[in-house]
């Protein structure tokens, strides 16, 4: 039987275990940014369902919605004319349903996360608000029906997805651990890389088969703008580099 000194405090319990030493870790290490705009997220919605009534929703979603036919010769027509100038980056405030908004927040959970510990709080938001811009031009080149709005963050989750897939998937099938700041992949490098184009290929095939309407997950009748998905994700793909803050230890 041992004899342990209760007032020694690097003594050890019976199962040989310092409490003071030993801590437990966290079950959820979230970055502060991405805690933050889940709640602004879950915020809005819920305000816009329980509190708002439906004309002044309606009213929100002309304001912060983007809607092509703003930047075209009818936008003197539409109720908030100005908001052409916000529009492209705060229709990622707002969401159709408590189902598409929960969706989002768990790509954004799994993909935003390595983003945001990459990153820092500054550079993911402008990074946010970039591949959310560019989705929403994407969504604009291609729209065939240029009075109805799109509202959601995907475009914006699918940049996350985009710009992970450079430094992310890089040590996948080897015992290296991952490391949100570690090497990145250079572009050409990622297309030479078989993970990564198993993901790439994925995801677009993902988009055109739910975007085109082949297929309904929501069950609702919902269309996917999946050219804003294609459009936030080639965004983060390609604009990485130039915010990516670990330039010393990339491999190329």
């Amino acid at each position: 039987m041992e004899n342990v000194n209760e007032n020694d405090p690097d003594a050890s319990n019976d199962k040989g275990i310092n409490p003071r030493r030993s801590k437990p870790e966290p079950v959820f290490n979230l970055p502060y940014i991405i805690v933050v705009l889940a709640a602004i997220l879950i915020g809005i919605h819920a305000v816009r369902t329980y509190v708002l009534s439906y004309q002044q929703d309606e009213m929100l979603v002309y304001f912060l919605a983007f809607i092509p036919a703003s930047f075209g010769p009818t936008y003197t027509g539409m109720p908030f004319p100005m908001s052409g100038f916000w529009s492209p980056v705060t229709h990622a405030l707002l969401h159709g349903s408590w189902f598409h908004l929960g969706m989002n927040l768990i790509w954004m959970l799994a993909f935003g996360t390595p983003v945001a510990q990459r990153f820092g709080a500054f550079r993911f938001v402008l990074f946010s608000m970039i591949c959310a811009a560019v989705g929403a031009l994407a969504h604009y080149l291609s729209a065939e029906s240029p009075f109805i709005p799109i509202i959601g963050a995907s475009g914006a989750v699918s940049g996350y997805m985009g710009a992970a897939a450079r430094f992310a998937l890089s040590g996948i099938g080897t015992r290296r651990k991952f490391d949100s700041r570690g090497s990145a992949m250079s572009l050409v490098e990622s297309f030479q890389n078989r993970q990564f184009l198993i993901f790439f290929f994925l995801w677009m095939g993902f988009n055109y088969v739910f975007g085109s309407g082949l297929l309904d997950f929501t069950g609702e009748g919902t269309l996917i703008a999946w050219q804003a998905h294609i459009g936030g994700f080639l965004a983060g793909l390609l604009l990485f580099d130039l915010l990516d803050p670990v330039k010393r230890n990339r491999t190329a």
